[in-house]
């Protein structure tokens, strides 16, 4: 056989191992692998995968003048190459181990190459930082590992002018032959894992879609609205015959094939849902008969049900389905766990919230709870005491005290500002009557603000309260509140400004009801809510010359779905 007729052979029989390449890239193991982040149990698997293909290697060997020239290196160096020097010298044991048993004078080099051809492509594994390894690089080693091979055949193989000979003729094809196979074989684990980000990426673009256009109505909360909109966005992204969204009664939304008896509001159908929901695993139906409609004229054949949860308790599932059997894929399956993980981390978040805006009404009317009555009662004494000595100045009070009853009633997220400062008037009219000379209020509104802007009811009040109570009163003299509106770009700017005893405060943002009190602190956290982070109180304040506490309120209202409202 000459050298040319051995090379073709050689190459055939790559074809072989070129095929098994393909299907060991789709491992799940590999993907660790490749990722550098193998565990010794992976090592362990990748070792013995890759001595395997070393042994086939030499199953399919040609055989020269009693020794085998074979593409065993393959194998065994690509172990070396994507799992390090131990997996390399472990998989060229055990290929070399096989060689060695199966006899020839070259039955101790050819072993003895196997182990040091792994061993080579783990030291470039080791060496090279740039993640994966390089198809041209992969050949450049294994055309080094073979010419090490001719070495130690020629070095260890017995007699000598046999292993020349021998190397004479299989020298070219097993160097050639070999390496493009150690760089074909790199080349095909490159693309399987390009492969594998692409279907990840795009994984993740729909995922991340989908989610976008889900989360507005996702923060209404889980009903039959909500889930019909959530269905329909998630059905016209993904391209899927049907989409259903259920709690763990009934069904809450069913859009496509099917809705004509999957109603909304009915109770629950199919013995796969049920099953998910008992479970609290993913149920994958491939034919119709695991869907388990009781309409025996149903066109949908598959579905993957996943289960929404919330803190670990199924409350409900996603269901995507096809009109064909065996039609769900992997990314079917990855994108609706994905979304359900955001369906249930937002129902969570939804909950919290709730939780927390009752918990803020249930603070604002203990703190009016607190504030009417006293109010109402020095109001009523002062009034009473302008009755027979200036009985019109009475009436205008009770006209203040009403409004200042009925304003406290609202229930609206937002009011016009000029609404506020009315209240706030009415507020400091029988402020002023109780206080006499020792209170003065003064308005500063510069003529461009729009006082049709909205802000938060009982906002400016707690905090002109707050100037009097904690500012002004302690002065034997009174003292000034000034409110000042200023016109900024994007906001409008709110101050109330007093010239009392002052606060002990170290920073100029609120962040503590017990530094600042309950009213000032629940204030702030409605700004916070509503508007963000640049609306929160800022204060300025320094001992003996008084108080400056301001705020921000954006001209176009950005007011949240889920937010702190005002009731009384």
């Amino acid at each position: 056989m000459d050298i040319l007729e051995l090379t073709l052979i050689l190459s055939q029989r790559l074809g072989i191992i070129a095929t098994v390449a393909f299907i060991v890239s789709r491992m799940p193991v590999f993907g660790r692998v490749l990722s550098r982040k193998p565990t010794i149990k992976d090592k362990f698997i990748l070792t013995f995968v890759c001595g395997g293909l070393g042994i086939l290697g030499t199953f399919g060997a040609v055989e020269i003048h009693g020794a085998l020239a074979n593409s065993r290196v393959v194998g065994v160096m690509v172990g070396g190459l994507l799992g390090g020097p131990v997996v390399g010298a472990g998989a060229g044991l055990i290929a070399g181990i096989h060689r060695y048993f199966i006899g020839g004078f070259t039955a101790f080099s050819c072993g003895l190459a196997a182990v040091v051809e792994g061993f080579l492509g783990g030291v470039v594994y080791r060496y090279w930082k740039k993640g994966l390894i390089p198809w041209h690089v992969a050949w450049l080693a294994g055309f080094i590992g073979e010419i090490v091979q001719m070495l130690i055949i020629l070095t260890f193989s017995k007699p000598f002018s046999e292993a020349l000979e021998l190397v004479k003729i299989i020298a070219f094809p097993m160097i050639t032959v070999n390496s493009i196979g150690v760089g074909i074989f790199m080349l095909i684990i490159k693309s399987a894992v390009e492969h594998q980000e692409r279907v990840a990426a795009n994984q993740a673009r729909a995922t991340l879609n989908i989610t976008n256009l889900i989360l507005p109505h996702l923060r209404q909360g889980l009903n039959e609205y909500s889930a019909n909109k959530i269905a329909t966005i998630i059905m016209d992204s993904l391209g899927v015959a049907a989409v259903a969204i259920t709690d763990r009664k009934k069904i809450l939304a069913h859009v496509g094939i099917g809705s004509d008896h999957h109603h909304a509001g009915t109770p629950l159908l199919t013995k796969a849902t049920l099953n998910a929901i008992i479970s609290g695993e993913i149920q994958i139906a491939n034919k119709k008969e695991e869907i388990g409609c009781r309409n025996s004229k149903c066109k949908l054949s598959s579905a993957v049900i996943v289960p929404l949860k919330r803190r670990d308790e199924v409350i409900g599932t996603l269901k995507l389905y096809h009109d064909r059997e065996n039609s769900i894929t992997t990314v079917n399956l990855e994108v609706a766990r994905g979304l359900a993980h955001i369906f249930s981390t937002q129902l969570e978040i939804v909950e919290l919230e709730t939780l927390a805006r009752l918990k803020t009404e249930a603070e604002l009317k203990s703190l009016q709870a607190q504030i009417h009555p006293h109010f109402i009662f020095n109001a009523l004494n002062t009034i009473i005491s302008l009755i027979r000595i200036d009985s019109l100045k009475a009436k205008d009070l009770l006209l203040n005290l009403a409004t200042f009853l009925r304003y406290s009633l609202k229930k609206e997220k937002e009011i016009p500002l000029r609404e506020e400062l009315s209240y706030v008037e009415s507020y400091l009219a029988i402020e002023q009557a109780r206080y006499r000379d020792k209170l003065t209020v003064n308005y500063y509104i510069e003529p461009t603000v729009d006082l049709d802007v909205n802000l938060p009811p009982f906002t400016i009040q707690p905090l002109v309260e707050n100037a009097i109570k904690h500012g002004l009163k302690p002065k034997l003299e009174g003292g000034e509140i000034l409110i000042n509106i200023l016109d900024d770009e994007d906001s409008t700017v709110i101050s109330v400004e007093d010239n009392g005893v002052g606060i002990n405060t170290h920073s100029n943002k609120m962040s503590d009801k017990k530094d600042s009190g309950l009213g000032l602190y629940l204030v702030n956290e409605r700004l916070r809510k509503f508007y963000g982070e640049e609306s929160m109180l800022h204060i300025e304040s320094y001992p003996n010359l008084g108080t400056k506490v301001t705020f921000k309120i954006p001209k176009k209202s950005i007011l949240k779905d889920v937010v702190f409202s005002h009731s009384s």
